[in-house]
Formats: structure tokens, sequence, C-alpha cells
């Protein structure tokens, strides 16, 4: 949405979504003279070989040519950046692999591990937080797994160093359909509307708090169905708006590349790079990919601050003052804004999973629905402890 008398943008709706400008931006070729690391470029997505460039890891100067090649690839080239043989020895991802497997076992004989952002309940295996499941079951493969200084290097390339790394597994039986066309965490995890809230300045910045990545357990052709992915796509501006339009998400299964991977390789991308997981075609491979979501080391407040506490005491104050007339809507929800925690993550998606949107309910629309609804403080209390114990568990 562009202000009239000042000229810019200040925030974005569907009316800044242009789908002709969408096409003509994810049209681009990527060069090799873009990507002078790549061994090659497959579909506009460069390939790294890592086997050729361990050693430049082991040297400061080509591993910081290296990673400001990549750093430049996902913020204003192709968006995606695919490493070949990023493990040099795969008997950390079979014996992952198995670790997962137990877990996915345990969890289904549980029913625990419901819920799903952008694919259907039940059409895959889903290990939420398999970094920490895998970490207590087995932490000498943890260490070999994670002591990967190719993985390293990626993460640091986008987020710097002190980065935080989470995981969720993710199995696709044959069979198994493909996710929808989305943007991912922060903002991607919203709904379009929740999206248009924040200002533009913020779609750019969120892209620069989390880098996605993707480890594969087992060989993944085409037809296994490996992440969709359109490159450049990250570039578009409006594009966490535009990925929930349809017209949007049809451009993309027209568009879409896809690369074969092999075990032990990796992909990572932008977040805002418009993605999805593949339909599992073939009839004999469960695809497993282990999924992380990496995010910056600036993503945390100056503060420790018991935001429970504080919203306990503060609804009783609200609810004398709403029922004297003495503040306003938007003042009843400054306050409850200043106070209360108001964003659902980081949780415990297991049991505290995205069912019925893309994210669970956070503590300040539990505040604002309480305040509505009319909720006695010990209902209110009720609820704190039982989100707390959902996030915690």
């Amino acid at each position: 949405m562009v202000d009239q008398e000042l000229g810019f943008v200040g925030y974005f709706d569907r009316e800044s979504c242009d789908l002709d400008e969408f096409k003509v931006l994810t049209s681009q070729n990527l060069t090799a003279a873009d990507v002078p690391h790549a061994a090659e470029i497959v579909k506009n997505v460069p390939i790294y070989d890592m086997a050729a460039l361990r050693p430049a890891l082991d040297d400061p100067a080509r591993r910081r040519a290296l990673l400001a090649e990549w750093g430049h690839v996902f913020r204003s080239s192709a968006g995606v950046i695919a490493l070949k043989r990023a493990y040099e020895d795969t008997a950390p991802i079979d014996r992952a692999s198995e670790v997962f497997r137990e877990i996915i076992a345990e969890e289904r004989a549980s029913a625990a591990g419901k819920g799903d952002h952008f694919a259907a309940s039940g059409a895959n295996d889903r290990v939420w937080n398999s970094l920490q499941k895998q970490c207590l079951k087995d932490p000498e493969n943890f260490a070999r797994y994670f002591g990967n200084p190719s993985l390293a290097a990626a993460c640091e390339a986008w987020l710097g160093p002190n980065y935080q790394m989470t995981a969720q597994v993710n199995q696709v039986r044959p069979g198994g359909k493909a996710q929808t066309a989305h943007r991912d965490y922060h903002l991607g995890f919203m709904s379009a509307g929740q999206a248009a809230r924040y200002p533009a300045h913020a779609h750019e910045v969120t892209a620069t708090l989390t880098l996605q990545g993707a480890v594969a357990h087992v060989d993944m052709p085409i037809e296994s169905g490996p992440t969709k992915l359109l490159p450049f796509s990250q570039l578009y501006a409006p594009g966490y708006v535009a990925f929930h339009d349809e017209a949007f998400r049809d451009h993309f299964e027209d568009a879409h590349v896809q690369v074969p991977l092999e075990k032990g390789d990796a992909v990572f991308f932008n977040p805002a790079l418009f993605h999805a997981a593949g339909e599992n075609r073939s009839t004999d491979i469960d695809r497993m990919v282990n999924l992380l979501q990496v995010s910056s080391a600036f993503g945390r407040s100056l503060e420790n601050v018991d935001r429970r506490a504080m919203s306990e005491a503060l609804l009783p104050a609200l609810v004398r003052l709403k029922q004297a007339g003495a503040m306003s809507a938007a003042e009843l929800d400054a306050a409850i804004a200043a106070c209360a925690e108001g964003y659902p993550f980081p949780t415990n998606l297991d049991t505290d999973p995205p069912i019925g949107g893309l994210a669970p309910p956070s503590m300040a629309a539990m505040m604002r629905e309480a305040l509505e609804e009319g909720w006695t403080e010990a209902q209110f209390a009720q609820a704190l402890a039982d989100q707390r114990a959902r996030q915690a568990a």
C-alpha cells in the first residue's frame, strides 16, 4: 500500500501484490559468474560440492569468501543453495534415521506429534523438536550429526555466529501429498491479515532472522518429492501477503523447480523463498528430511520479564477500568501489548500444536479473550497455567 501523499510503501496488503511483477522477478537466470564457488547450476539452484570445498572451510580467508557468496545468494540472488556431500561420512545420518524412526514409533503409540503447518495432519510423520529428542536419546550421534562444519558455515553465512538451532523431522510416505506454497517463520506462520499489520520494513527484516535448511536422510529423486522451490521469489517484497493468494500459488505450481538430493546432501534457503514439500509419487521411498530452522542470536529481549505474573495482576485492573468506561478499546489493547507475550513461539509443538491455524494462541490473545468474555481471575490463571504446561511439556 503506497501512501499517496508521501509516496512510500508503509504497509503491504493484497492490493500491493502484482502477479505480473512477481513473474518477471522470478524469471531471472542465475549465471556462473554470480556463484564462482559453485560446481554447477541446476534450474537456478547453485550446487556446491562440499567434498571439494571442505578444505576451504579450514582456511579463514577462503571460508569468509565462500560465506560471503552464500550470504549474497540468500539475500540478493537465487535465495537457495544446495550442498552436495555435506556429510563426508553418512554413518551419522543412518544412525540419526534410526533414532528418528524410534521416536516416530513411540509417538504414534502415544498419539503425540499431531498438527502441521502446511500439510494435512496424518499426511506424514512429523517429529517436532527433533533436535532435543535426538540429543537426549543419543548424545554421541547428536555430536557427530551436528558437528558438521558445512552446516555450521551455511548457518553463519546468513545469521552470523551464536545462532540458535532447532530441527523438525518430516517423513513423507509414498502417496503423501504436497504442501501448499508458503514462506516460513516468522511472518510465514501468520495469516495474510496478520502479516499485513506489520510495517513493510518488518517484512524485510523478518527474513534475516531465520535460515531454513533440510538434510536428506535418504536418496531423494524427483518422484519422491524433494522440496519445491521458486528461485528469486524471496526478493518479492509483499510476498508474506502474496503467498496466501491462489493466483500466486498457482504460478508457483507452474514455475517451481525441484533438485534431486542424495543421502547426506543439504539444502539451505532464505525463509522468504516460496517453497513447499513435494508430493511423494514413488512406490517405495519413505522420504525423510531433517528440517533445520535456525534463528539469529539477536531474537531476544533485553530483560527477563515474568509476563504471566504481570498478566494475572493486570487483568482485574483492566476489567475494572473497562467496566468504568475509563479506557477505550485501543487503550486496553495497548496495555495488553505492553504486558502479555504477544507471540506464541517458542513452544512445544507436540503439546501445543498449530491445529486450526498456522500457530497456537498467544498469551496476549488469551488475555483479550478473557477480557472480552468476562473470565474470572481463576479461569484466566488456569488458562495461563495450561498454556505454560503445553509450551513446556
